[in-house]
């Protein structure tokens, strides 16, 4: 199963904040998810859908980042908006996204499906931001592997999402980065630690 998505969506271990301005009046929010055509985030400001909307945000020390974007769905202070951006814009979102995942700030998980089966490949910081979209691909998707090669950072929570897949879903732990490795090799030389759940 490939992920339909023209662009993967990265999520966020602490969320960053974003500047909002709408209407005259510039708020504040944090960004839920971000994606290089898209964004996710969670403002109290009233955002109405069909409208632009100017933001303004850093991932964790990158260049400032300022485009305007379409509202095109709001549930609640979840609020989704489209970004117009330029080529300069999405080279910097680009690099920004990169960074975030390289330093562990940020995660993505995508599912393909290959001759072995269906892996679900893990990008970025493994942690506890994962445990809806990795419980939604046991259980609804199904997943033969979990390939953890790109990992740069990870929790005891990341590592407890790897234990239940193991030990629940009969999902093999593949490919893995050297950071991911020294953990998981760690869960099973400490006492009790295969309790981590």
């Amino acid at each position: 199963m490939q992920d339909k998505r023209r662009h993967q969506r990265i999520r966020f271990r602490s969320p960053p904040p974003i500047r909002i301005g709408y209407g005259g009046v510039v708020g504040q929010g944090s960004i839920e998810n971000l994606s290089l055509s898209g964004l996710m985030l969670r403002t109290e400001m009233k955002l109405d859908v069909g409208h632009r909307a100017g933001c303004e945000f850093s991932l964790f020390g990158s260049p400032m980042i300022d485009l305007p974007a379409i509202v095109v769905n709001r549930m609640g202070d979840l609020i989704g908006l489209r970004m117009e951006s330029g080529p300069i814009s999405q080279i910097l979102i680009s690099d920004a996204i990169a960074a975030a995942l390289a330093e562990g700030h940020a995660c993505v998980l995508t599912m393909h499906e290959t001759e072995a089966g269906k892996i679900m490949r893990i990008a970025g910081g493994l942690n506890g931001t994962l445990q809806t979209d990795v419980m939604y691909s046991l259980t609804r998707v199904g997943v033969d592997e979990i390939d953890v090669s790109e990992v740069t950072a990870v929790d005891r929570a990341g590592l407890a999402l790897c234990l239940l897949a193991q030990g629940r879903y009969g999902v093999r732990i593949g490919r893995q980065s050297d950071c991911f490795s020294a953990a998981w090799r760690e869960i099973f030389q400490t006492p009790g630690a295969k309790g981590i759940q």
